[in-house]
């Protein structure tokens, strides 16, 4: 059974997204097992988006990311991590198919609504960053 983060990201959370961005993942078999709302600093900030500090969008991800409240989710199930990013589409809502949270919610490349983790190992990794163990639920 695998696990996911996913990240609804300041631009949905500020038009009201939220809860129909984790309720697409949840209507699609993956079980929500953490989630917690909070503005992330610029120290957590870094430490997420580490691969992308050499590439010239990161000071303005940094701005972005740091400027209102995301809501951090962990979701379960089989092959959970490609089935989220399936469920995403591609970053670029432009690019993405329809009825995609990318293409339903996002507004561009960078407010694109939701981050979800690329990879097994990825998403261990970012789920230690938001979330301690007690904070998993299994059930």
């Amino acid at each position: 059974m695998e696990r996911s983060l996913i990240l609804v990201k300041p631009d949905a959370v500020l038009n009201g997204h939220a809860s129909a961005i984790l309720n697409r993942i949840e209507s699609k078999g993956l079980k929500l097992i953490a989630c917690r709302m909070l503005k992330m600093d610029e120290a957590l900030a870094r430490k997420h988006y580490a691969p992308h500090v050499d590439k010239p969008f990161f000071p303005s991800l940094l701005t972005y990311i740091t400027s209102a409240p995301i809501v951090a989710a962990v979701f379960e199930g089989d092959n959970a991590v490609a089935r989220i990013r399936e469920i995403m589409g591609p970053t670029n809502p432009a690019n993405a198919p329809e009825g995609t949270i990318r293409k339903d919610f996002g507004e561009n490349i960078e407010r694109n609504a939701i981050h979800g983790s690329d990879s097994v190992e990825n998403a261990e990794k970012e789920i230690a960053l938001f979330f301690g163990g007690y904070e998993i639920m299994d059930y």
